[in-house]
């Protein structure tokens, strides 16, 4: 059963992770963090050791929040080819789903970080391979079943396709304009009617 201190920091987390989204690290003050939850500084920093371990622990949640639904929407595909398509249809609803904590985190939350904080840096890394990790998955599933050509380099296509995928995001997310990601996911999809189909 879960404590009433796993509670609070569970708000906590849950609370600040937008905020730290949108603001990055620097501009989120503890104003913000008081306001945002209606706790005092002591009662913030009796679950988290600094404001750097808050915002640690603020990705972390919303990059499981992103994998795992990722990962259930592609778990739901009956062949490895089926959950390549899947991984699209996330990806083409990608925008509304992370609207509400402010856009994607690995874009800004890796953004924040690159130049000052090393730890973030890595946890972003490690949550791109992570998501790469299920593209190649997929492929060499695929390859082995014998329903994907088995010339295509899973790491190589995983790699183009998640480069292609969080270029768009970006663009989509800066200009407010969702074609970016769209057009991607239908390069994407070309791509593997075209290429990957025995």
């Amino acid at each position: 059963m879960i404590t009433k201190a796993e509670r609070t920091t569970q708000f906590i987390t849950e609370t600040i992770a937008p905020i730290f989204n949108r603001k990055g690290y620097e501009a989120t003050s503890l104003n913000d963090i008081t306001a945002a939850t209606g706790l005092t500084k002591g009662a913030v920093y009796g679950n988290f050791k600094n404001k750097e371990n808050l915002y640690l622990q603020c990705f972390d949640h919303l990059a499981k929040t992103i994998t795992s639904r990722l990962q259930y929407r592609v778990s739901l595909a009956a062949s490895p080819m089926e959950g390549l398509f899947h991984f699209t249809t996330f990806y083409k609803e990608y925008l509304d789903f992370t609207s509400p904590f402010g856009g994607c985190p690995i874009i800004n939350y890796g953004s924040d970080s690159k130049h000052l904080n090393p730890e973030m840096n890595l946890r972003v890394l490690e949550v791109a391979d992570q998501i790469e990790k299920i593209l190649t998955d997929l492929i060499e599933q695929g390859k082995a079943q014998g329903t994907i050509r088995k010339n295509i380099n899973g790491p190589v296509y995983a790699k183009r396709f998640f480069s292609l995928i969080q270029g768009a995001v970006f663009m989509s997310q800066v200009s407010d304009d969702a074609s970016y990601l769209s057009d991607a996911m239908n390069v994407i999809i070309d791509t593997m009617n075209q290429r990957f189909k025995i």
